[in-house]
């Protein structure tokens, strides 16, 4: 567990901010937005700790030693922002998103989005030292299978569990990827705004003090 002070966990926090705002926008990934903010291995390496060795730490070591093996404070404060995000973001960009024609609050979200995936492209680009023939190669069949990706037929809206439970499972797959927008998926897969819905009337209820409608939703 590396060692922060409180100062750094607040910056970890905003990074969440950032990743939870893009995994709410189609088009634009989490894992993205956390490589090029540079958290991305040390995710990576903090969910892999998450296992079944995580339950016999807890009962051999305690509480405060497992806690700092799994890098607890580093994920805590991620996924605080990355909540904060989404709760705070889904309903508003939703309904941008819902807005029909090309309206001036459209135009400029998906501009700054644009603007995050070119600066994405450039920092990675950077990141390759020397193109090889297998770079380029793996370059030009990840654009034809992004380009794919845009033009794919949407699926129908769909507000069964069971669907629903399997879209989450890609989304949140192709969330923590590089490139790959788990909303987009949902959206391809029709479950986006069933999803944003469901997450809209559980805020609202939280809000309400509904629990019970909360469950409902």
């Amino acid at each position: 567990m590396r060692k922060r002070s409180l100062l750094a966990y607040g910056g970890i926090y905003l990074r969440g901010l950032a990743m939870g705002a893009a995994d709410v926008v189609p088009g634009v990934s989490g894992g993205t937005i956390a490589f090029i903010s540079g958290i991305y291995e040390e995710l990576l390496n903090t969910i892999k700790g998450f296992n079944l060795g995580t339950l016999k730490s807890l009962r051999k070591e305690g509480i405060v030693k497992t806690w700092k093996k799994i890098n607890g404070a580093f994920i805590l404060s991620l996924f605080s922002g990355i909540i904060t995000s989404v709760i705070t973001l889904a309903s508003s960009i939703s309904g941008i998103l819902e807005q029909e024609g090309e309206t001036v609050e459209k135009v400029a979200l998906w501009s700054f989005f644009f603007g995050l995936i070119v600066a994405s492209i450039i920092y990675i680009a950077k990141q390759v030292e020397k193109w090889s023939l297998k770079d380029i190669t793996g370059l030009i069949l990840g654009s034809v299978v992004a380009y794919y990706i845009t033009i794919a037929g949407v699926s129908e809206d769909s507000d069964s569990l069971y669907f629903l439970f399997f879209s989450g499972m890609i989304a949140i797959s192709a969330m923590i990827l590089p490139g790959i927008s788990g909303s987009f998926i949902l959206v391809l897969l029709g479950a986006y705004q069933p999803i944003m819905r469901g997450l809209d009337g559980t805020v609202t209820a939280l809000k309400n003090g509904d629990y019970l409608l909360m469950l409902t939703n």
